[in-house]
């Protein structure tokens, strides 16, 4: 099992000037990362860029189910 920390940690470190937040109960968690790395990507790359820095810990079942939101700096500002 991985806790809601772990998940942010990775994720921080796989993009950009990352703002990540991550809840969670060890196997299924909520995500949201903000990154200029998203800047002109439809919503399915950008998922697709975060299940790669996850992928390890989703084959292993770790990792069982995320749910994502992924916006640009500037889509954040825009909330």
């Amino acid at each position: 099992m991985m806790n809601p920390q772990q998940v942010k940690e990775l994720l921080e470190s796989g993009f950009t000037d990352a703002r990540v937040e991550v809840a969670g109960d060890g196997r299924h968690f909520q995500a949201l990362v903000v990154s200029p790395d998203f800047e002109g990507a439809p919503m399915l790359k950008r998922h697709r860029m975060v299940y790669a820095q996850l992928r390890e810990h989703i084959d292993s079942e770790v990792l069982h189910a995320i749910s994502l939101r992924t916006l640009t700096p500037e889509q954040w500002a825009a909330e």
